[in-house]
């Protein structure tokens, strides 16, 4: 009978499976971090260096994520709050970073951005998968889910930008796929902080009066 009831209340985390789970996908995340952005800068791929940024972002969050499991909705909330500051900031970083690029012409290379965004990939539908039966929840439970999801269809992205640099042998979709990577970021910012303001709304409003 409780469990039925405690099927209509948002997952907060509080789970023994769902922890291991961020440490697993924490790790996985804080490696592809140092992997990506060395493989970035060799390859002068602006998409690359955007997707390694998205992976210590992840790292971040799933951190945050799970230190403020069972505690107050208030907490989680602003834990919330600023994690979709963060994505928002990283979104204006990797767009003024990208449109920087177009001023320079030097093509980022297609043999390197292909394989790491290959094993980028992979990395990132291992967490998918880990994490698609947790993917509705509260707001630090949702931006666990985004950021995985983002992940995935911004290595997506990057193979296909890898195949047109060699086919084109221009930079132009490499700094394209960079700001779809931006927008991801800036999109997911505002899901999360929207979902947060109404669970702080929710608690303003449930806390009792004197």
């Amino acid at each position: 009978m409780s469990n039925r009831c405690c099927q209509n209340k948002e997952f907060d985390g509080v789970s023994d499976a769902y922890k291991r789970i961020l440490w697993v996908v924490i790790a996985i995340n804080g490696l592809m971090f140092f992997i990506e952005s060395i493989a970035g800068f060799n390859a002068q791929s602006q998409a690359l260096q955007a997707d390694a940024l998205d992976f210590l972002a992840d790292s971040v969050t799933y951190a945050a994520s799970l230190y403020v499991i069972g505690l107050s909705i208030s907490v989680r909330s602003s834990v919330a709050i600023f994690k979709s500051i963060s994505l928002l900031f990283m979104g204006i970083w990797v767009m003024g970073s990208t449109l920087y690029r177009f001023f320079f012409f030097n093509n980022p290379e297609p043999i390197i951005m292909a394989p790491i965004a290959l094993l980028a990939l992979t990395a990132n539908i291992m967490s998918v998968l880990l994490l698609i039966k947790y993917r509705d929840g509260d707001s630090n439970v949702r931006s666990v889910w985004l950021c995985s999801r983002n992940d995935a269809i911004g290595n997506i992205a990057v193979l296909i930008a890898s195949f047109a640099v060699w086919k084109t042998q221009t930079h132009w979709p490499d700094l394209l796929v960079a700001l779809l990577m931006a927008f991801l970021f800036v999109s997911s910012s505002i899901q999360i902080l929207r979902q947060a303001l109404r669970e702080k709304s929710r608690f303003k409003n449930a806390q009792p009066t004197d």
